[in-house]
């Protein structure tokens, strides 16, 4: 049995480990508080196995943890269900959306902060329906109607991490092409500019263009997503995408080479006021 994504296993197996180790337990001492044999606490820690979030629970108490913040992440990275065991959201759509593009979802919602390089289209976090549809269309070839009215709710759905408490802090990187490949045709295209200047505003949103003239720079490498997390930094992935799946970089030094990389396409990109205007003035038709 699994709860979750072999990421989350993985990041929330890593995390248990390093609290006992904190409080000075062998896997063997922590078994025998909680009345489990110790491969049990081993196969977790090591995220070959799933664990409930109330084998995590009872975990955190005997390793004292009262941190309500840190319980929380933890409980959801245990599996689909917050702390309260209430479903998420997602759930409802599991019938239509890929185990990677569910397990993505399970990331954004429970990070902090956003980093993103986007070299093609508008991040999803940003799109407006008809530039989603149109998106998801070329994307996915062939797909019925109603599966596509479904992926495109999941889109705008996903969005709602901007609006929470607090926000989800999102720091976008766009290629100037982004802004200047047309999809879903003027109208869409205008629509959706105008949306990314509204955005550029919002104070959760640090928005930066990455213009051609910037010339060659790492970034041409392709696409990626850094999450961050406040209550546990050692959680922090990097998510690339391909055509057909996800690919999910956990190590200290990947994590640092593609956070230095974002940080280095920052110091080529426009400042955010000066994205702004660019932004505007391409809306304008300039």
């Amino acid at each position: 049995m699994q709860y979750g994504p072999a990421v989350r296993r993985r990041k929330l197996g890593t995390e248990l480990r390093d609290l006992r180790t904190r409080v000075g337990l062998t896997s063997i001492e922590a078994a025998r508080l909680v009345g489990w044999h110790q491969s049990k606490v081993s196969r977790i820690e090591t995220g070959s196995s799933g664990v409930k979030p109330a084998d995590v629970c009872r975990l955190l108490d005997a390793y004292d943890v009262r941190d309500a913040e840190l319980r929380e992440l933890l409980l959801i990275l245990a599996g689909g269900e917050d702390g309260g065991g209430r479903q998420k959201w997602w759930h409802a759509y599991r019938g239509v959306l890929p185990a990677a593009y569910r397990d993505f979802i399970s990331l954004e919602s429970e990070a902090s902060g956003m980093r993103t390089l986007e070299t093609s289209v508008v991040p999803g976090l940003l799109q407006t329906p008809d530039y989603a549809r149109a998106v998801t269309r070329a994307a996915v070839k062939g797909v019925p109607e109603d599966k596509l009215d479904a992926l495109v709710e999941v889109r705008i759905a996903r969005q709602d991490v901007l609006r929470a408490d607090p926000p989800l802090k999102l720091n976008a990187l766009l290629d100037e092409a982004v802004l200047r490949r047309e999809i879903g045709g003027p109208a869409v295209m205008a629509r959706q500019l105008r949306q990314l200047c509204e955005a550029a505003t919002l104070p959760q949103v640090r928005l930066q263009v990455l213009p051609f003239t910037a010339g060659a720079h790492v970034g041409v490498t392709g696409p990626f997503v850094i999450f961050s997390f406040s209550s546990a930094s050692d959680l922090d992935v990097v998510v690339l995408d391909n055509l057909t799946s996800s690919h999910y970089l956990e190590r200290k030094e990947e994590l640092k080479a593609y956070v230095e990389a974002f940080n280095a396409l920052q110091i080529h990109a426009l400042s955010p006021e000066e994205s702004l205007d660019y932004i505007a003035g391409i809306a304008a038709g300039a």
